[in-house]
């Protein structure tokens, strides 16, 4: 456990790349638990509006720390935006499309023509130039609708939109609600598997407050480590500071999360931590599928320095 610090706490904005969800749960649990305070951080939790947005607001020094998916870091990062991941939460893609069978949609190969829903910041609107090429279709094919998170299976049931994005967190809500009549392609069925969310911190925040950087990942580690073990009292502190969720469906994402999690690297080497080789095979994704992607050595963008090695994802 970290020390008690004296004196006043470093005031640390983390922006996410959504809304809460149960994803979050690690970091409201350990600031119910006072383990950031302890650790001599006032943690602010804000809201997101995608993954673009949060790298934005991160490279901008508008917010300490962030949550974005890797790729769209890779991207700013080559851009030049001043961040750098410091821990992996997704160490697998997240990413899906989803869609009606009814529609008459039996794949990737029925998308052009068709009109895709999800927000302007959505890390899958950033990305899809990967996914229509890898799958063979022409990017320009579908017509990207702007709808909200919590809009996304309304949209779809009332034919607004033929597919929307979404993470696999919320897999077994869409189940629910469509059953048979849903199909899902995973990006990693496809063989895009580059790393989903992750903790990024402006580079200048990085320089001058190490120490608060390492306090804060291995604070943030601990806390997905005891909710791996056991949820309830992450959903608990959740749900306490978020309203508007329904705990089953949040117990229904955590599963799909662990799932999300576990990788060779997460498993031996830290929760949390990066592979080189898969980073370098990140940053080549998104400089064959990219415009004005800069050259950029991959080992600058994300960095293991912060991890207590100690503290290793542990779960079935």
């Amino acid at each position: 456990m970290l020390p008690r610090r004296a004196g006043a706490a470093e005031t640390v904005n983390l922006v996410l790349n959504w809304t809460p969800t149960a994803d979050h749960a690690p970091y409201y649990y350990a600031k119910a638990q006072g383990w950031y305070e302890q650790a001599g951080i006032d943690l602010v939790i804000e809201t997101g509006r995608g993954s673009g947005a949060a790298a934005q607001r991160v490279a901008a020094g508008g917010a300490q720390l962030g949550i974005a998916d890797m790729a769209t870091a890779l991207l700013a990062k080559s851009r030049g935006s001043k961040l750098t991941a410091v821990m992996v939460v997704y160490a697998n893609s997240p990413q899906g499309f989803y869609w009606l069978k009814s529609s008459g949609i039996s794949g990737a190969k029925d998308f052009p023509g068709r009109s895709i829903g999800n927000p302007p910041g959505d890390a899958s609107r950033l990305m899809w130039p990967a996914f229509a090429k890898k799958v063979g279709i022409d990017p320009a094919s579908v017509r990207f609708v702007n709808v909200s998170p919590q809009a996304k299976i309304q949209a779809l049931r009332s034919k607004t939109i033929d597919i929307t994005s979404d993470f696999y967190n919320e897999h077994d809500l869409k189940m629910r609600e469509f059953g048979a009549d849903l199909g899902f392609l995973p990006w990693r069925e496809i063989g895009l598997n580059p790393y989903g969310n992750s903790v990024i911190a402006n580079d200048d925040f990085l320089a001058a407050k190490k120490d608060v950087v390492r306090n804060f990942v291995r604070v943030s580690q601990r806390a997905f480590a005891a909710c791996v073990a056991d949820i309830g009292p992450g959903l608990k502190a959740l749900l306490a500071s978020v309203s508007g969720l329904d705990e089953a469906n949040q117990r229904d994402q955590w599963k799909r999360i662990l799932e999300l999690m576990r990788d060779p690297t997460t498993m031996q080497v830290a929760l949390g931590a990066f592979n080189q080789d898969r980073l370098k095979e990140d940053y080549e994704l998104v400089r064959t599928y990219f415009e004005d992607v800069r050259p950029l050595d991959p080992a600058k963008a994300a960095t293991n320095e912060f991890l207590d090695t100690s503290i290793k994802f542990v779960g079935a």
